[in-house]
């Protein structure tokens, strides 16, 4: 198990890796268009896009060199409860939320939607602790104090009113730590290829019904050349990021992962600095208390004894 563990270590640390250059991405990608939540949802159409080719390639290669057999984790062999878990993830984790924090993010100062959105691992811890029966010992809870400390020193987040724009950030991040949790439930028995092209998928039919009910529909095809590179880019970094995120929950506990995601924030202000000459020197203290959480939360994974972690298949316990 501490073999398991220390894998999930890794996927998380590789995802968090991605998360770096998303942001950073995003950020830039987002000025092309008019639309933050066209720009959004034809992101999110991308992603399942690629997540459905990878897997109609990878399904044929299998066939073809005849090396799996068992089709266990197809979608046609799912059990009712795990297509409802599967609606479920494209509804509370791919759709709702981001309609709700783009939204809420039109309404509420940059700084304050960054600090809200980092609370997830609080709620994901106490959820998983609820819900998932995962053991949290000290590491985790001076981690979690860590981070959250980390993140009002670079968000600059003092005591702000709770307005709309800020519940709406809330809501969002309070939905996708739910998402955690029903994720991680349904990985003890379905692979984490197909949870990963039920999020991007359903959540993406959402997010175009969404789109076509606000009337810009017709926008979401209206793109130049350099919106759809900006397009393939962002698309092809939240796929692999999705198919990472839930590879290491697979692997390890659901608090764990979510704790170690944040030190992605370190990964992007090194990008920003390098690409566009952006201070580090002031940031430089709550990166270092990130990074010290992160070790944290690293050493009790592959340290601390934790109970038999479940997965879909074999493959995901090497």
């Amino acid at each position: 198990m501490t073999r398991t563990r220390r894998s999930g270590l890794v996927l998380a640390l590789v995802t968090a890796t991605i998360s770096a250059f998303s942001v950073y991405v995003n950020a830039l990608g987002v000025r092309a268009f008019e639309s933050a939540t066209v720009y959004t949802t034809a992101k999110n159409a991308v992603a399942a896009l690629i997540l459905g080719v990878v897997a109609i390639v990878g399904a044929s290669l299998a066939r073809t060199t005849a090396s799996r057999t068992d089709t266990s984790g197809s979608p046609a062999r799912l059990s009712t409860k795990d297509r409802l878990g599967l609606l479920a993830v494209g509804l509370v984790g791919g759709s709702v939320p981001f309609v709700l924090f783009f939204e809420g993010l039109a309404r509420a100062s940059s700084p304050q939607a960054a600090f809200i959105h980092k609370t997830l691992v609080v709620w994901v811890a106490i959820l998983a602790v609820l819900i998932l029966r995962e053991r949290l010992g000290w590491p985790h809870y001076l981690a979690i104090g860590l981070l959250l400390i980390g993140q009002v020193g670079l968000s600059n987040a003092g005591l702000f009113p709770l307005d709309t724009g800020a519940l709406m950030i809330l809501a969002a991040t309070l939905l996708w730590s739910i998402e955690v949790i029903i994720a991680k439930r349904l990985l003890s028995r379905v692979p984490s290829r197909t949870v990963a092209i039920a999020r991007m998928g359903l959540g993406a039919v959402v997010l175009v019904l969404w789109v076509a009910v606000q009337g810009q529909f017709a926008a979401l095809f209206a793109v130049s050349a350099a919106q759809l590179q900006w397009l393939a880019l962002t698309g092809l970094l939240l796929a692999g990021y999705v198919s990472f995120w839930l590879a290491a929950l697979a692997r390890a506990q659901a608090v764990d992962v979510t704790a170690i995601l944040v030190v992605g924030a370190v990964g992007t202000a090194v990008i920003a600095f390098v690409n566009d000459g952006v201070a580090l020197a002031p940031q430089a203290p709550w990166l270092g208390v990130l990074v010290l959480a992160t070790a944290l939360v690293g050493w009790s994974m592959v340290r601390r004894p934790t109970p038999a972690l479940q997965v879909a298949d074999p493959a995901q316990a090497r």
